[in-house]
């Protein structure tokens, strides 16, 4: 377990006994800057372990603790992270006990962020960050409100409970019944060209099919993501499919869903698609001229999959502003679906370019499953178990 100086490091104690009394075994390593905030003694006491802190320390066991260290453990969580130790990793930067050991360690790396919030908005760490989950770390997505240096803001790290629960899903997925099993998942919107330089979309920033995503594959899925149009990285893992247009996801969709053991659609997917498209840019004649685009339904991909599937669970997403229950039960009818997840425009908080969600999931029997707000990550996970029911012996 690493620690960095940051006034969450008091949390770290809580998460290391949390850790001890589930039968793990814990070494810290931690920055200098951590014994600021917490002690050797607690974390010595704690762990039952020597603490590592400087790379030529006296007591050190080996003349290379981070390489023993690196050897001896099964995963690694920094807990809590700086935007500092974020940057060293990012950038392969070792110039002390934890930065050293975190670039000898091969294994899965848990990162949870604790800063100040502009701090954690500001450009470099969302690039690192992203960069970081696209080589396979999980970060654990901080918390908002009010931060310890007087703002309110994202930025605050989460708390031990919920991380000591991300590590021990992990573990799990050794026995998780999505192990081994191939899963397609789609994911943002689609662009459908008026012209060479305009198109139609949507609102869609492919957040929550990514985080769906990266659950399924932490779970030891083997994933395909057909993503539209996004800014977005994800695990190295995941075998991604990058498609502009409905007809293109539709024709990826079709080409993998026969292979697959289960399909979640969660891409907001064009439902209309310009008849004729432009080879020149369309000039604005006249000013206060209208412009009249005709438009043709684009394919439905989640109708076209219920035709086909056979044994695969299928899974879709209903966006809706009225009606939404009623809405979602007719789809999961029509599209022959396993099950659809639900969230409605009228939640604060749900729906596109925001980073958390409000769900019901039903099932085709009509049984509902309801949610609270919760950030995407943890929607994905809630998605995820229920998945893994369709799989139990």
């Amino acid at each position: 377990m690493g620690i960095t100086g940051g006034i969450a490091a008091y949390k770290a104690a809580f998460l290391i006994r949390l850790l001890r009394k589930a039968g793990a075994e814990v070494k810290v390593v931690c920055t200098q800057h951590a014994l600021e905030f917490i002690t050797r003694v607690t974390l010595e006491s704690l762990s039952e372990n020597r603490l590592y802190d400087a790379v030529f320390a006296e007591q050190n066991d080996y003349t290379t603790e981070h390489v023993a260290l690196t050897d001896w453990g099964d995963v690694f969580v920094v807990a809590p992270a700086t935007a500092n130790i974020i940057g060293k990793l990012a950038g392969g930067i070792a110039d002390d006990a934890l930065s050293t050991s975190l670039l000898a360690f091969n294994r899965q790396v848990f990162l949870a962020p604790a800063m100040n919030c502009k701090m954690y908005e500001h450009f470099a760490v969302q690039k690192n960050l992203d960069f970081l989950k696209s080589q396979g770390v999980h970060i654990i997505e901080p918390g908002e409100g009010f931060l310890a240096c007087g703002y309110e803001g994202r930025g605050r790290m989460e708390e031990p409970e919920k991380i000591f629960s991300i590590v021990q899903t992990y573990f799990a997925a050794e026995e998780s019944p999505l192990k081994g099993k191939k899963i397609l998942v789609t994911a943002g919107p689609t662009h459908e060209s008026i012209d060479p330089v305009r198109y139609i979309g949507n609102h869609s920033t492919g957040k929550m099919g990514y985080a769906i995503a990266n659950e399924l594959a932490m779970r030891g899925a083997l994933v395909t993501l057909v993503s539209g149009p996004v800014n977005l990285s994800t695990n190295e893992k995941i075998d991604l499919v990058q498609v502009k247009t409905a007809q293109e996801m539709y024709d990826a969709c079709m080409d993998i869903f026969p292979e697959t053991d289960a399909t979640i659609m969660a891409a907001a997917v064009a439902d209309y698609t310009p008849e004729k498209i432009s080879k020149h840019k369309i000039k604005k004649e006249k000013s206060g001229d209208a412009l009249q685009i005709q438009l043709k339904p684009t394919p439905d991909i989640l109708l076209q999959l219920g035709k086909i599937k056979q044994k695969q669970i299928l899974g879709g997403f209903a966006l809706e502003t009225d009606n939404e229950e009623e809405n979602a039960i007719k789809k999961i009818k029509a599209k022959n679906l396993d099950f659809i997840v639900l969230n409605s425009l009228q939640d604060s908080g749900a729906g596109f370019s925001v980073d958390t969600n409000k769900i019901t999931i039903i099932d085709n029997k009509q049984q509902f499953t309801r949610y609270s707000l919760k950030s995407k990550t943890e929607v994905a996970a809630d998605i995820a178990d229920m998945l893994e029911k369709y799989f139990l012996p």
